[in-house]
């Protein structure tokens, strides 16, 4: 009895380093072994002055339905900007015009990037750049900012 119990236990333990190993491969890989998957899709790029929260994984949205993942982001040493690569699948065309703000789920959330598509008749190709793009907002500097116009209001008076 005590020699199936160790066996018992072995396998159970194994079954856990399995699976623990499993999702650490699943999280690593911010979601590039799904995009690499499906050949259906295709990248933009949108230069950003604070991808603050963005990283490989990150969701893409398009009027708040998940339509795509960030597949990288490099900082561009001439210009100093985040440049990120938007993986989106090919049924969704943006016109020329779209833009791409990175938004916050909520005050403890993570970061998207909502893109707003625009209203011009030619549309994006693969590898075009999206030019109208709104970075990352600080909570804490806004808050350091109304913190300190109050502070000098109340000193003006």
């Amino acid at each position: 009895m005590n020699n199936a119990a160790e066996r018992a236990e072995f396998w159970v333990g194994a079954t856990v380093l399995a699976v623990a190993a499993g999702f650490l491969v699943w999280s690593t890989s911010g979601g590039s072994l799904a995009s690499n998957l499906g050949s259906g899709s295709y990248e933009l790029r949108a230069a950003f002055p604070n991808v603050d929260g963005i990283e490989a994984g990150t969701d893409i949205r398009v009027a708040g339905v998940k339509v795509g993942r960030v597949a990288g982001v490099e900082l561009n040493p001439q210009t100093y900007y985040a440049e990120a690569r938007l993986r989106i699948p090919q049924t969704i065309r943006l016109p020329s015009d779209s833009a791409a703000l990175i938004q916050s789920d909520g005050l403890l959330g993570g970061s998207y990037i909502e893109l707003q598509p625009g209203g011009a008749p030619d549309d994006l190709q693969p590898g075009d750049e999206i030019e109208d793009v709104q970075g990352a907002v600080s909570l804490l500097s806004l808050m350091m900012k109304f913190v300190d116009s109050q502070g000098s209001e109340d000193g003006d008076e």
